[in-house]
């Protein structure tokens, strides 16, 4: 059974989460919010796949720890999904050190925010032969007389979209006209 990584997994990647879980994924879920952790995994009949991970992913001792837990437990990471944000910088360079530790070969989708530069992130990112990296950069919907955010079902669709094609680069909505956005 492949073993995925989804960080910030019960907010607005939750649809990811289930849906790996219904196509046959153990499921690390890397989280901080205990209620909503419980609260996804009470939606699934799959309890036995799931490793709840609660942790702030800004206490990197405790993201080491727990990361390099989940991989003894369930063994090996095949995929990560990532959305970390900006504020923790060293969040993402510690995930991909303890998943690339045993060598294997495994993906990285990235999930990041509308106003971010996906190509200096992509030059930026930590440096490893084994994995294989993607990105997924979050736009907005123009309306016409208005525009809005995408919505967390939107994001999971898109995400999932990346996973099945193996995009190396997807945008969910638009990030342009910049002005437009809400």
């Amino acid at each position: 059974m492949k073993h995925v990584l989804v960080v910030g997994g019960t907010g607005m990647l939750a649809g990811v989460s289930l849906w790996l879980l219904d196509n046959g994924y153990h499921v690390s879920i890397l989280a901080r919010n205990a209620g909503r952790m419980k609260s996804l995994i009470e939606r699934t009949g799959l309890k036995s796949y799931v490793t709840p991970i609660l942790v702030d992913y800004h206490n990197e001792y405790e993201l080491r720890k727990k990361v390099k837990a989940t991989i003894k437990q369930n063994g090996d990471i095949d995929m990560v999904v990532a959305w970390i944000h900006s504020t923790a910088e060293r969040a993402l360079e510690l995930i991909v050190k303890e998943v690339s530790a045993n060598e294997n070969k495994w993906e990285l989708f990235h999930i990041l925010g509308s106003s971010s530069d996906a190509d200096k992130i992509k030059r930026k990112r930590p440096l490893a032969d084994s994995y294989f990296y993607h990105q997924v950069q979050l736009g907005f919907i123009d309306e016409g007389s208005h525009s809005r955010w995408l919505t967390n079902e939107e994001i999971s669709k898109g995400v999932i979209e990346a996973v099945k094609k193996k995009e190396k680069l997807l945008t969910i909505g638009q990030i342009e006209p910049w002005e437009r956005r809400p």
